[in-house]
């Protein structure tokens, strides 16, 4: 398509045409990748239309690189139509481009419009802007100070070869004292038991810790769940994958990363706090204190393996003296004392037994064959739209994917995306691929007469008719009316087709936005409606158990 369709053109005859040139261009920066939202989470290249008159940006995109011209064209028509503050609606009298095949396509769209388009060699205001744009790049704080980036990584591969979490899960924390560039007692919990997410949760406060805890026993919404995440008080370090390129992990590949070589194995430092959100680099005083930690659990480890290896979390406390060989440092070496804490481990547990009884309580039933067993309790739910040029990419890479033939209309396809973690994510699959496949995915009307609440109930149908319940979604929820409302334009869009997209990396940096290497299954399947179905009004009804 190389026109605009009359409707447009006509809108854009009607506005003021300005003596102005503006300047639009397309090139890879750096410095603006951090950025991309997650619908272009792969972004690299810049789109910019500046007005050289007056010097001001009207438009600029972050895109993928495999878009073609048309991405040029639709920055083009948000300069025109909704410049950035302080442009106003209007079109150019001339646009100069440095791309001969973008001067074609323009001149091709724009014709009728009365804008010249002209190629010139070089562009200097946008220039100008991207030799900035490459300055922040180059003076972007390092994920570690240069000074302690060799210290922290070895010590963090010393962590990866001592393996803590064949020995000890999530909720058997370590205390770790340091009084030291304002840290009391570090906590850490370490990951890893499950197979999922590799590292340890370094935190400043129990507080922190027992809240997040609590927050994710709990089940909330993931608006919930985010607020809790951004909530916690803590440094880490996580594991992945050296490759951090989009790959296929196939189902004949290993996906866990203790399965893989050290040298496939690299370290990410971080912090989470409630008021600087999560940012993935470390401050000097950070680093040091992180250094300290992670040789702390290393000697502990060393020493006390065999005592851990038990049945029972055994009360053990150490202490070191700790030197960081570094001779500038004006405090080199200090004592650090390394406890378990059996009684909070205890805490912890019966915390989680806790929920996992009130869950059996409150369980509530349907008066028809729906079942709760396919999607984990503990997963986050999505519903939205993947863009039709990342829904190829995944396509083509995914491990599992069910295909069906969609027409490409409109932004992307509807999608509900479910994330877990890794174990969790390929029973899941195992079970929708042992029961035939993904049939259709339906929202049908449910209440609590208990309660006098009435719900919209996510139902996904598989090949062999039976029915699965993957989530329960407030009517007056105004989040979900307008995500519903979209989802429904988006199925009649395409013929009333959607997707199932199900993710690992629930315990990880990913939690709440998994990247395309998270993305462990594809099902594209029908948008079913209620009436197809044939549910009518679900009610949520005690499951009464009698002796």
């Amino acid at each position: 398509m190389s026109a605009l369709n009359p409707t447009t053109r006509r809108r854009l005859e009607r506005l003021q045409q300005m003596p102005n040139v503006w300047e639009g261009d397309r090139r890879p920066v750096l410095a603006l990748s951090d950025r991309a939202n997650s619908d272009t989470e792969d972004s690299s290249e810049c789109i910019l239309w500046v007005d050289g008159s007056e010097g001001v940006v009207r438009a600029m995109d972050m895109v993928s690189p495999e878009m073609g011209p048309e991405a040029v064209v639709r920055t083009l028509l948000r300069a025109i139509e909704h410049p950035h503050s302080p442009g106003r609606p209007a079109r150019p009298s001339k646009i100069v481009v440095r791309d001969r095949e973008i001067q074609f396509f323009l001149r091709g769209v724009l014709q009728g419009l009365g804008i010249t388009v002209e190629y010139v060699p070089s562009l200097p205001l946008i220039d100008e802007l991207f030799r900035g744009f490459e300055e922040v790049a180059l003076n972007r704080q390092p994920k570690l100070p240069p000074k302690y980036a060799n210290l922290l990584q070895d010590k963090a591969y010393d962590f990866w070869r001592d393996a803590p979490w064949e020995l000890l899960a999530d909720h058997n924390i370590l205390s770790i004292e340091l009084n030291q560039w304002d840290v009391g007692t570090l906590y850490a919990s370490v990951m890893g038991m499950l197979g999922m997410e590799y590292g340890v949760l370094l935190y400043r406060s129990l507080d922190s810790l027992k809240r997040f805890r609590a927050s994710v026993l709990a089940e909330e919404s993931l608006e919930e769940m985010e607020q809790a995440f951004l909530g916690q008080d803590c440094l880490f370090i996580t594991f992945g994958r050296t490759d951090d390129e989009f790959e296929v992990l196939t189902e004949d590949e290993d996906m866990d990363l203790a399965d893989l070589s050290i040298s496939e194995v690299v370290p990410g430092f971080g912090v989470v706090h409630p008021f600087e959100g999560m940012r993935s680099f470390l401050y000097e005083e950070e680093a040091i204190a992180v250094y300290f930690a992670l040789e702390a659990i290393h000697r502990f480890f060393q020493a006390s393996s065999q005592q851990l290896d038990q049945d029972s979390f055994p009360a053990i406390t150490k202490r070191y003296k700790i030197r960081l060989p570094l001779e500038t440092e004006s405090v080199s070496t200090i004592a650090v004392k390394i406890a378990t804490m059996p009684e909070l481990a205890a805490q912890l547990w019966d915390m989680a037994e806790e929920f996992e009884e009130e869950d059996e309580v409150e369980e509530e039933a349907m008066a028809v064959p729906l079942r709760d067993d396919l999607v984990p309790k503990d997963a986050f739910l999505s519903l939205g739209m993947m863009p039709w040029d990342s829904l190829e990419k995944l396509r083509s890479n995914v491990a599992c994917y069910q295909s069906k033939k969609i027409k490409m209309v409109g932004e992307g396809m509807p999608i509900i995306l479910i994330q877990t973690t890794r174990p969790k994510a390929k029973a899941l699959i195992e079970q929708i691929q042992s029961a035939g496949g993904l049939k259709g995915i339906c929202f049908n009307p449910g209440e609590d007469p208990f309660e006098g609440e009435n719900y919209d109930l996510g139902i996904l149908q598989t090949e062999n008719s039976d029915m699965y319940l993957f989530g329960e979604f407030p009517e007056a929820d105004p989040t979900h009316v307008a995500a519903r409302k979209k989802w429904d334009q988006r199925c009649k869009q395409i013929k009333g087709y959607c997707g199932l997209i199900i993710a690992m990396g629930l315990t990880g940096a990913s939690r709440g936005n998994p990247k395309h290497r998270d993305m462990m299954a594809l099902f594209e399947a029908r948008s079913l409606s209620a009436k197809e179905l044939g549910l009518g009004l679900l009610q949520l009804m005690p499951q009464l158990e009698f002796e």
